[in-house]
């Protein structure tokens, strides 16, 4: 019972949010105060998808493939902002293990003004050729007629979402992962208030529809993003950015994209498989495609926090490599990774057995229903190795070393499970089946080849 006492005090005080030195404290310690308020903050961050896709799912499958469809080619912008938010973990908790506080405001900086720029070239091309999007992703006209207005809304916000994101990554470079779970309670919090009301429409307030969806998501995280400027301004924390950090530094910015690089290419050539994967599925009808953006969502809820968790690696590595503690860094690693198996484990059993009631939340057609649930109870049988997996990368882009997981994603996932998945559906016959079999297969093929990589050891000699 003291046990559990001692727990749930802990709990607290990472819910709290205290500023630690995690070269110093004990693993087992840092690895929950900094997991707790990650792990909230992605199911925060999940929650966006899901509260949209609750409400959006009473509009009709249009709608909910228009989301589908959007949601897939905004995976590229998703890239950008956590490829950045990357380099900002990386960089901003080494310069933290090497208590150059200063440095780390630097930084932050002109990770937003890099961020900032990638965002507006990316969000401007996308909400220009929005209509042209949807049509080259297989979408039935009426979908792009009912869906461009929305899809245009999303791509324009795009600059508070990579905001968000990149911000978030240097919160928690620096040991401050309450903060960045904070943001996103804001963030969330005006998107569950504001969805209804917009959709729907109040008292004598008509509702936009689809639109409504789009401009409350947009507005919810630009309220996070301004209460992650706050924090960042007030002087309040160990980092922060002061008069004298409101330099441009084009050296700096070029170091950014370095580190980053990596760590874009990791998550667009997921975003890219991902688009491919939904790109055959549409050619399944409307109702695979609604199954599939249930399920994808319902999964993304549980993915990440799993990611949460691993990301208390990210940070724990960069701290303790600028603190020259390699062997720290690494012990943490092999405990956060039993830890986020052991999740992953528990969601795979409740997939498998309440898959079908999880997906009939968000729709009333069965045929959905069974489609959606079909990918959970086959998707979900990789859990265990996608835990693994997580924690690795995660590891690798805390040590700065963006570009090894890069390139285990190109040789798996566009090598192997596009193929794959192209074959099972499309040749096999397998359908929309096939799809999901392929993905269980490849990503935990990429966890262990992952697993292996990093038991090389190459990670702790990376310079960021």
């Amino acid at each position: 019972m003291s046990n559990l006492k001692a727990f749930l005090q802990l709990v607290w005080f990472a819910v709290k949010g205290k500023e630690q030195d995690y070269t110093t404290l004990s693993i087992r310690r840092s690895i929950v105060l900094l997991a707790i308020p990650m792990i909230l903050e992605m199911l925060m961050e999940s929650l966006f998808a899901v509260v949209d896709i609750f409400f959006v799912g009473k509009l009709g499958s249009e709608a909910l493939a228009t989301v589908g469809l959007t949601e897939s080619v905004l995976m590229v912008i998703y890239a950008l902002g956590m490829g950045v938010s990357i380099a900002a973990t990386a960089m901003v908790a080494r310069r933290f293990g090497e208590k150059n506080y200063r440095e780390a405001g630097s930084i932050t900086f002109q990770l937003m003004v890099t961020g900032g720029i990638l965002a507006l070239l990316t969000g401007g091309l996308a909400t220009y050729f929005a209509a042209d999007i949807l049509a080259l992703m297989g979408a039935a006209p009426e979908v792009v007629t009912t869906g461009v207005a929305f899809s245009r809304i999303i791509f324009a916000g795009s600059i508070v979402i990579i905001l968000l994101f990149l911000i978030n990554g240097a919160f928690r470079g620096a040991g401050q992962p309450h903060l960045a779970m904070r943001a996103l309670w804001v963030a969330n919090g005006a998107n569950i208030i504001l969805d209804p009301i917009l959709i729907f429409g109040i008292g004598s307030m008509a509702g936009l529809g689809l639109e409504g969806a789009a401009w409350a998501t947009t507005a919810g995280r630009s309220i996070g993003v301004l209460y992650q400027l706050y924090h960042l301004f007030n002087g309040r924390h160990l980092l922060k950015i002061a008069r004298q950090n409101l330099v441009i530094q084009f050296s700096v910015m070029l170091k950014i994209l370095k580190v980053s690089s990596g760590g874009m290419g990791q998550f667009l050539i997921d975003s890219a498989s991902w688009i491919f994967l939904t790109r055959i599925i549409a050619e399944f009808g409307s109702n695979a495609l609604a199954g599939y953006t249930v399920a994808f969502r319902i999964i993304t809820f549980t993915l990440l926090p799993a990611w949460g968790l691993s990301s208390a690696a990210a940070t724990l590595v960069g701290q303790n490599l600028g603190a020259h503690k390699a062997r720290r860094a690494e012990l943490a690693v092999w405990l956060t990774a039993r830890y986020n198996v052991i999740f992953m484990l528990a969601i795979t059993l409740i997939f498998i057995l309440f898959g079908k009631y999880l997906s009939a939340i968000f729709t009333d057609n069965a045929e959905v229903i069974h489609i959606a649930s079909e990918a959970l109870g086959i998707i979900t049988l990789g859990y265990i190795f996608f835990g693994l997996g997580m924690v690795m990368v995660q590891a690798f882009n805390g040590a700065g070393d963006t570009r090894t997981p890069a390139l285990i994603n190109i040789v798996v996932l566009w090598l192997f499970e596009i193929p794959l998945a192209y074959t099972l559906a499309i040749l096999s016959g397998l359908g929309a089946t096939g799809i999901f079999t392929a993905i269980a297969l490849c990503h935990s093929l990429l966890a262990l080849v992952s697993w292996w990589l990093f038991r090389q050891g190459k990670w702790k000699k990376v310079k960021v």
